[in-house]
């Protein structure tokens, strides 16, 4: 046979072969896609719109934690773990067990850039390489200079406190007075108490010394170098950048005030930050820029938001952090949280970010886990996840669910593996070893620890973090809650029951957890995506949509409206798929591991109800 007729056959079988990929949706194989990867995949994250978007136009929310508290640590020398290995470990547990699509990833300006001018390139190929474990497990990453209290070298060897951030050179160039907080109960007072840290505060952001100059010009190399040492579709899953953690004044100038600081202080550096993303060959991921620490605190509360930076756009997230005060201090909030008790504070958020013309990101909120308040964890932290599923309580959404607003992305601080196991020098002081749990100022958050045989297991309930969520939705979130029957000690949390006048519906969950995600279709033809946790096994999870139903729904292909599939990155992590390839429908789609083996005639029944009620409420 002569070549031209064999390269015409091979063409004939490829052709066959590629079309019965497409069929089933599964990707071609490439030496660069994720395990498990579909059609629809490994696309970069942007902002139109208000909102995350993906490449095929879906709109993305971004959940998970902040990796991790052992960066504000020497003892690993400024790196979320000590290795590699312990990396991965750690992104394929917070992916299957906590649910986690996305972590902030954080970095450290005083081993960055631990002599003036010199960037430790050591330093940041161990952090990319750490980054590049989370992104080849299918995880979002977008990396954070975090700071706290300014810097750890601020304070002395025999202090109470500690911080992080800036290097040992841009302290000794102050020549600030000697560390004091005075009367302190918590170390944040530190912010505005301690002489020191004010001091160091204000001189950043007025460039003393050139320091502001120093930190951009070490930003940009260490951008650079990230995106020189991952592949391009490896950074493509790095969604942005984080500038400066919890920003503050330290103190204002004589007629200043806080939203006056955020305009000619704040706003200002965040444009240069722009700027240095740009030249390290960041420009189409967008900055997240964080307002003045106190603006939406419910204790200490002072005027921002970035009130006078206009519209933001496409190339910012508003990003910003909620703990409740009044809940941690075992004073001012006595009882548990409950039903919609942060929905006010998390409805401002949402309305800054659309007021600035982009979408927004809790990028910290948690609770503490052992200490004086720590009964009060399980109901604050599902009262959190709550108000960034919806700003409508749980006791009102089925009867107002257009008014819950867009779903908020968030990651909780924090996931540290290390928890419990920690050998740190406090302060440098080879007399005060803190190894209990997060080794940093006496607090106690971290999610996850490593069990007696080194295995990653939580230390909060699994209803609560592992979380039904719409992941990418083709076309616009109408509405969204999630039922997680959470545990406070024995009592299960029910905020939001289904109404006694979806009698069907009511059977169908019964004590079950269910999400239920309203949408509006924009002709996009990947399919929308929720996230399935560890509690509902495919084969006994049911859906009930204007699709159809299904129980033990089927492997995905682009044919089958309701399916089920692998989400990337080889972690076991599974996904509910819904494909509605129309234009401006109403679609509705309840997920529940509630009734076992429902009949079709319940089935129909709870589809049924739910119709006439999407019809009622959106329409």
């Amino acid at each position: 046979m002569d070549m031209p007729n064999i390269r015409a056959r091979l063409l004939v079988v490829l052709v066959i072969l590629c079309g019965f990929l497409t069929v089933s949706g599964v990707r071609p194989v490439t030496a660069q896609a994720l395990p498990d990867s579909l059609w629809f995949d490994d696309t970069p994250i942007t902002v139109q719109d208000g909102r995350f978007t993906d490449g095929q136009g879906r709109e993305v929310v971004l959940r998970g934690y902040n990796v991790s508290g052992e960066t504000k640590l020497a003892e690993n020398k400024g790196l979320p773990f000590a290795s590699v290995a312990d990396a991965k470990k750690s992104a394929t547990a917070l992916r299957a067990l906590g649910g986690g699509n996305s972590v902030r990833f954080l970095l450290s300006w005083a081993y960055a850039e631990p002599v003036r001018g010199q960037v430790d390139t050591a330093y940041l190929s161990a952090a990319t390489a750490q980054m590049r474990a989370f992104l080849d497990a299918g995880i979002r990453v977008y990396p954070d200079f975090h700071q706290d209290l300014y810097s750890r070298h601020l304070f002395d060897p025999d202090s109470w406190y500690t911080g992080d951030g800036a290097p040992k050179w841009a302290v000794d160039l102050g020549n600030y007075p000697d560390e004091s907080c005075g009367i302190c109960f918590l170390w944040g007072q530190n912010i505005t108490q301690n002489g020191a840290v004010k001091a160091a505060q204000h001189d950043f952001w007025h460039n003393a010394h050139g320091l502001q100059d120093s930190f951009l010009a070490m930003a940009q190399q260490a951008m650079a170098y990230v995106r020189q040492n991952l592949t391009a579709d490896q950074f493509e899953g790095v969604i942005g950048f984080d500038p400066y953690n919890e920003p503050y004044a330290g103190s204002y100038d004589s007629g200043q005030n806080s939203r006056t600081w955020e305009r000619d202080l704040l706003w200002p550096f965040y444009v240069k930050f722009r700027a240095r993303m740009d030249a390290a060959g960041w420009q189409d991921k967008p900055a997240f820029v964080e307002p003045n620490l106190f603006w939406n605190g419910n204790v200490s509360k002072e005027e921002g938001g970035l009130l006078d930076a206009n519209a933001l756009g496409s190339r910012y997230v508003f990003n910003t952090h909620f703990y409740d005060q009044k809940a941690i201090s075992g004073i001012l909030m006595w009882g548990n949280a409950s039903d919609g008790q942060y929905v006010t504070d998390f409805g401002t958020v949402r309305d800054r970010a659309a007021a600035l013309g982009t979408t927004g990101i809790v990028s910290e909120f948690g609770h503490p886990l052992n200490g004086s308040t720590a009964g009060k964890a399980p109901t604050v932290l599902k009262a959190m996840y709550q108000a960034l599923d919806s700003r409508v309580k749980g006791a009102n959404w089925w009867t107002t669910p257009a008014s819950s607003g867009p779903v908020l992305s968030g990651s909780q601080w924090q996931w540290d593996i290390y928890h419990g196991r920690h050998h740190e020098l406090m302060n440098g002081n080879p007399d005060k070893v803190l190894t209990e749990a997060d080794a940093w100022n006496d607090e106690d958050l971290s999610a996850v620890h490593l069990d007696n045989s080194g295995k990653a297991v939580l230390r909060q309930d699994a209803r609560l973090l592992d979380r039904i969520y719409p992941s990418a939705t083709a076309g616009k979130t109408a509405a969204f809650t999630y039922e997680d029957r959470s545990r406070d000690g024995s009592t299960t949390l029910t905020w939001n029951p289904v109404p006694s006048s979806l009698p069907n519906v009511s059977r169908l969950v019964g004590t079950g957890q269910y999400g239920l995600l309203a949408w509006r279709s924009d002709g996009t033809s990947a399919p929308t995506e929720l996230h399935l946790p560890a509690s509902f096994p495919t084969a006994t999870t049911t859906v009930v949509s204007d699709l159809g139903t299904s129980y033990g729904p089927p492997a995905y292909t682009r044919t089958t409206p309701i399916a089920t599939a692998p989400e990337p990155g080889g972690t076991g992590s599974r996904r509910l798929l819904l494909t509605a390839p129309d234009n401006g429908v109403l679609h509705y789609a309840l997920v529940t591991n509630g009734t076992t083996n429902p009949s079709p005639t319940l089935l129909n029944a709870a589809r049924s109800e739910l119709s006439a009620w999407a019809a009622q409420e959106f329409n």
